[in-house]
């Protein structure tokens, strides 16, 4: 997959508390991971997740992940998050996890916009205007 020119990006070390007994992580903290960063993502837009909660909430309906190789306590990770698609109530996002040129962990999925109410709403316009900087290109 092309990737566009622009991601959402950061890096983190693996810390002891992400980790099995053998000093691996345990994948469940792999979706911590994913969550804050998609947390970040929405932070750094203007869009605090705070914010969504006193009007609903943006859960997360579908996940897709795979974990090609381990990643142990100390290494440094650097995550790239993408839109993928915006659609009229939801959203797909793919973020890539990699460490030393290695991909770690891929991972997309899919939001869905909520009223308080718990069910679908329209994305505001200045919201999809806010992540389309970060939209993969076409032939991604």
């Amino acid at each position: 997959m092309s990737a566009p020119a622009c991601a959402f990006r950061r890096d983190a070390k693996v810390m002891f508390k992400h980790c099995d007994p053998a000093e691996l992580v345990f994948f469940p903290r792999f979706f911590e991971m994913m969550n804050d960063l998609v947390e970040e993502f929405f932070d750094s837009i203007g869009y605090p997740f705070e914010a969504f909660h006193h009007q609903g909430a943006i859960p997360t309906v579908q996940v897709e992940a795979g974990f090609p190789k381990p990643s142990r306590h100390g290494d440094r990770l650097q995550f790239s998050l993408w839109v993928e698609k915006i659609g009229r109530t939801s959203s797909t996002i793919r973020i890539l996890t990699e460490s030393g040129g290695e991909t770690r962990m891929s991972y997309r999925a899919t939001m869905v916009l909520v009223g308080e109410d718990g069910r679908p709403k329209g994305f505001p316009d200045a919201l999809r205007q806010a992540m389309m900087p970060y939209m993969e290109s076409e032939d991604a």
